[in-house]
């Protein structure tokens, strides 16, 4: 089995335009039995800047013991400015951790947020590395996927 055979899919938030404030559908990723996290921050048309919290905060992830307990920042795990409609249309951007550290279980990335203009995102979770639990059969269904395809 290769290596992309054995890596999870999650859609953290499904592509949606937001207008001055959060993007709806923003969720968690379950990293438990999992070594790697990469999060993929995918921009659309970007009217106004994105960030977390707020469009003027770069976009962060966070961490929590439960799903929906109170969520705190991962150290280091920040993009290096909010998202800018003027250079960073149509881009892909990444968050990389490594969960062999002490690291909560779940993971979200803070409330994607968009200032006064129309701005597209979508976020997806990558796991990878997988260390504990039952193996890993790399189904769609187990992968996170619709359907997959191979060729």
């Amino acid at each position: 089995m290769n290596t992309v055979e054995k890596q999870k899919f999650v859609l953290m938030l499904p592509p949606v335009s937001a207008t001055g404030g959060a993007h709806s559908g923003n969720t968690y990723v379950d990293t438990e039995g999992w070594g790697h996290l990469r999060v993929l921050i995918i921009t659309g048309s970007l009217g106004a800047n994105a960030g977390s919290t707020d469009s003027s905060t770069a976009p962060k992830l966070e961490e929590c013991d439960t799903s929906g307990g109170s969520y705190s920042d991962v150290a280091s795990a920040a993009l290096a400015s909010v998202l800018t409609g003027t250079t960073e249309n149509n881009m892909l951007f990444a968050i990389d951790v490594n969960l062999n550290k002490s690291h909560k279980r779940y993971m979200r990335v803070n409330a994607p947020t968009a200032g006064a203009g129309a701005c597209l995102l979508s976020i997806v979770g990558i796991l990878s590395d997988r260390i504990a639990g039952p193996p890993f059969g790399g189904g769609a269904t187990a992968a996170g996927l619709q359907e997959k395809i191979s060729a």
